[in-house]
């Protein structure tokens, strides 16, 4: 059951671009979640976080392989915690999974470092949750500039 978790029941066997197809399956889980109140959302972002260590660790075990593509569980993690607190409309998820990816593939510091110097499942989730929490709190600042400047447009 972990390997499956590991790749998002699959989702990384797809054999181009596995973390983009990682993260695009993940949006469905989180619409649902958002739609079940911010306290489920954070409670089970929490929760996916630490189950995706164990797999990814689990994954990195069985396959000697660290980081392999296969995993994207890491992807997943990294969009729930970049669409955490933000609006629930088509413009925000488009801009999530856009900023996400950006940030996920081109690893900028401080993402880079937690990519290439954090071991096992946790290096594996550790710099997608990093990547996550940037494109979270640029999101943020544009909704809240948005907000201001135009006045909630």
């Amino acid at each position: 059951m972990l390997m499956q978790i590991a790749t998002f029941f699959g989702v990384g066997r797809i054999p181009k671009a596995p973390g983009t197809w990682g993260t695009l399956f993940a949006l469905p889980l989180v619409f649902v979640l958002m739609k079940l109140g911010v306290l489920i959302y954070m409670a089970a972002t929490l929760a996916i976080i630490l189950l995706g260590i164990v797999a990814a660790e689990h994954y990195e075990k069985q396959s000697n392989k660290h980081d392999s593509k296969e995993i994207v569980i890491d992807e997943v993690i990294g969009i729930l915690v970049t669409m955490t607190l933000l609006p629930m409309t088509w413009q925000a998820f488009g801009a999530g999974f856009i900023l996400f990816r950006f940030l996920d593939i081109l690893k900028p510091f401080p993402i880079s470092h937690f990519d290439r110097k954090v071991p096992g499942g946790f290096g594996v989730v550790a710099d997608d949750v990093v990547a996550g929490m940037i494109a979270n709190m640029v999101l943020h600042l544009l909704h809240n500039y948005n907000a201001a400047v135009l006045g909630g447009v």
